[in-house]
């Protein structure tokens, strides 16, 4: 089901469609660390990366239906990392919310929030018949290790 394709120019950009299950998160880390090494950028960048983009596929995997999510990894600037996950649920949107300490869920977009540059979403399709929601954020990029 998946299949990486990159740019013909400029630095390559990634986008794989993976079934929206929990087995996928790994998958999402993945290829977010692989694009971030094959760019070069520092570790640190290539761990915040992986991690938003497990927090944006856990909300898709957990808010979202349909089988599956598109993942998606670009580079739009040399010091720039865009990280999506487009779901088919465009009116459940991400909130920002203030969890308690006592709470057990709802950290995803407080860290998405903390290590992003920003983030948001868009819905995808006609604007009054809207078929799905691209949540993404986006990262300064450093290079070196």
């Amino acid at each position: 089901m998946a299949s990486a394709r990159p740019r013909a120019k400029g630095h390559p950009g990634y986008s794989e469609t993976h079934p929206r299950t929990e087995e996928t998160a790994p998958v999402a880390r993945s290829l977010a660390r692989t694009a971030c090494a094959t760019w070069g950028l520092s570790d640190e960048v290539t761990e915040a990366a992986a991690l938003v983009m497990a927090e944006l596929f856990s909300n898709a995997a957990r808010h979202a239906w349909g089988p599956s999510v598109r993942l998606i990894v670009d580079r739009p600037a040399d010091d720039r990392v865009y990280l999506a996950v487009i779901d088919r649920a465009p009116h459940r949107t991400p909130e920002l919310g203030k969890p308690s300490d006592s709470d057990t869920s709802g950290r995803g977009l407080v860290l998405v929030d903390a290590l992003s540059d920003r983030w948001g979403y868009d819905r995808m399709g006609p604007h009054l018949r809207p078929w799905g929601k691209r949540c993404w954020a986006e990262l300064e990029a450093r290079c070196g290790r």
